[in-house]
């Protein structure tokens, strides 16, 4: 596999899985277990983290409940990290119930709805590869890997103070129980973690230590900003020569800057797209597909949104989706759910009391080929039988 598509694949899916003794591709964090089978994962330039966007007050890909997450990866962390003396990663393998009972010592809470937001937070943590949830066990995930080692000390002194967990235990039947051992292994011995060498050091080497950082800088907040960053605010992305090192640094993840008015962020390369994958199911495309029709389709046939936006003031309202769609509520609200997390669709208001879903962040990172083949797409679903769906098919041929 060519390291830039490993890249994208790992972005767009997770962390890569490797056979046993399979070298991790080039730039890529190798994590192995025991019987040397292990994960890969990306390495940031120069060791950065999306920490660095609060440096530069950029706001971070929206996690939602992001309090109650982080507070239930703490908890998670002082029930797996039994032996402070080593690395976090990978731990050992605690039940779910103790990870909810720290997470209740955490907050000196137990109620239903605070049970409630813990196991939703269990869920993110699982589908992002923070933890590993499965058979009533809680695993610490392959990212846990990816905190860099000078912030174990950090970690070590909070997971000290944290409480230890209560004596209360819920079931956890609503959690995934299929396919998790597999994703986390066993967290025993022989674990290790193995970084690669000079990470970009050939491109980020000549650069002085100033024009160096702008363009790390630069490149965290294109690819971990909710939002396309203004220009004047990174001089990576003004000064053309520094802007050529930044375009070269996605490249080889599989990436391309994507320019708007004076603001940029980053996207898949084309080539890269299509080898990517995805985690999203029939369901989720199906729903996406359903909100796109109402949000974007409906509006920009009626002459109120422009042909080439994916940003729509105009929300498929939930009422509206039950309606135009013969799935169960539950496997509705479960796809909405995954959409939302993905940053594909963005829950707002539509009217005092009805909710509404409209493309998500993710649409800004659209390159031009991509906003075209989904343009035509749309076509097809939403007027399967017009002229227009007749000519892109016939442009296809």
């Amino acid at each position: 596999m060519a390291p830039e598509l490993a890249h994208a694949r790992a972005r767009a899916t997770g962390p890569l899985a490797l056979a046993a003794d399979e070298p991790s591709p080039p730039g890529m964090i190798r994590l192995a277990h025991g019987d040397g089978s292990g994960f890969a994962l990306p390495a940031w330039p120069d060791g950065a983290t999306p920490a660095l966007l609060e440096e530069y007050q950029v706001a971070p890909v929206h996690v939602e409940r992001s309090g109650e997450t982080r507070r239930v990866l703490a908890a998670a962390l002082k029930c797996c990290w039994n032996d402070l003396t080593a690395d976090p990663w990978p731990g050992v393998p605690a039940p779910a119930d103790d990870v909810l009972a720290a997470y209740r010592a955490l907050i000196g809470r137990g109620d239903d709805l605070m049970r409630n937001w813990a196991v939703g937070a269990l869920r993110r943590l699982h589908d992002s590869a923070w933890l590993v949830v499965g058979d009533g066990l809680v695993r610490l995930g392959p990212r846990c890997a990816s905190w860099p080692a000078e912030s174990h000390a950090q970690l070590r002194e909070l997971v000290r103070r944290l409480p230890a967990p209560g004596e209360e235990t819920a079931g956890l039947d609503v959690l995934p129980t299929s396919g998790a051992a597999e994703t986390g292994g066993t967290g025993g011995t022989g674990a290790s973690v193995t970084l690669p060498e000079a990470v970009d050091e050939d491109l980020l080497g000549p650069l002085d230590e100033r024009r160096r950082a702008e363009v790390v800088a630069a490149f965290m907040a294109v690819e971990h900003g909710a939002e396309p960053v203004h220009e004047a605010r990174f001089p990576a992305l003004r000064d053309p020569v520094l802007r050529r090192v930044l375009a070269e640094l996605l490249q080889r993840r599989g990436r391309v800057l994507v320019p708007g008015r004076e603001v940029w962020t980053s996207g898949y390369a084309d080539d890269a797209a299509a080898g990517a994958g995805t985690v999203l199911g029939e369901a989720e495309r199906a729903v996406l597909t359903l909100v796109l029709i109402h949000s974007v389709a409906i509006p920009r046939a009626e002459g109120v949104l422009p042909a080439d936006s994916w940003s729509s003031p105009f929300p498929a309202q939930v009422e509206e989706l039950r309606r135009h769609t013969m799935m169960p509520i539950g496997e509705l609200e479960a796809a909405l759910r995954v959409l939302r997390h993905a940053g594909l669709l963005s829950q707002v208001k539509a009217g005092e009391e009805a909710g509404g879903y409209v493309p998500g962040p993710q649409f800004h990172r659209l390159t031009g080929p991509a906003r075209r083949r989904l343009q035509e797409e749309l076509i097809l679903a939403a007027g399967p039988n017009t002229p227009l769906a007749a000519a892109v098919r016939a442009r296809r041929r």
